[in-house]
């Protein structure tokens, strides 16, 4: 793949897992519990990782955060998807680069990674532990939409073409 092709790439996959933030955006919480969503732009990140590398990871995942905050959401919304998002790409890529790890499982640690992220933000913006009671909630969340991204995520990489597209 030449450099403009994976310029192009990048690209679409940007637009894609903005598009996927906004759909979600669209639906209520599941189970009607604030904060609990399936994180459908989990599979772009998927993706990223398993196809393209560490650094297109990482830059596709902060793009999309900073264009779906300064869309749709605000300051407070940017530190939550930073700390999630960011952080659970750094680990779902630190347990990829191991090698021992199916994609549904590094999904599912990724699914609860990101929620651990957004209640740390709570903790610092609400100047309050207590929101740590939450977590329970949001890692069973975690790991039941994690599984599900997963699952469809390893349906999606292993439909691509080659080992990867450098």
């Amino acid at each position: 793949m030449n450099r403009t092709q994976k310029i192009a790439l990048r690209g679409m996959l940007i637009a894609v897992a903005f598009v996927l933030s906004w759909l979600e955006a669209q639906l209520p919480p599941l189970g009607m519990v604030p904060g609990i969503k399936l994180g459908l732009t989990n599979l772009v990140v998927l993706v990223a990782i398993y196809r393209l590398g560490t650094v297109d990871a990482m830059v596709i995942n902060g793009i999309r955060i900073l264009l779906v905050a300064f869309t749709f959401g605000n300051l407070f919304s940017l530190w939550y998807s930073l700390a999630g998002g960011m952080l659970s790409t750094i680990v779902m890529l630190l347990l990829h680069r191991t090698g021992r790890f199916r994609l549904p499982v590094v999904s599912i640690v990724g699914g609860v990674v990101h929620n651990i992220g957004q209640i740390l933000v709570a903790m610092i913006v609400l100047e309050s532990s207590g929101v740590a009671y939450y977590m329970g909630v949001l890692w069973f969340s975690g790991m039941i939409a994690g599984a599900l991204v997963g699952l469809i995520g390893a349906g999606v990489v292993s439909r691509l073409p080659g080992q990867n597209f450098e």
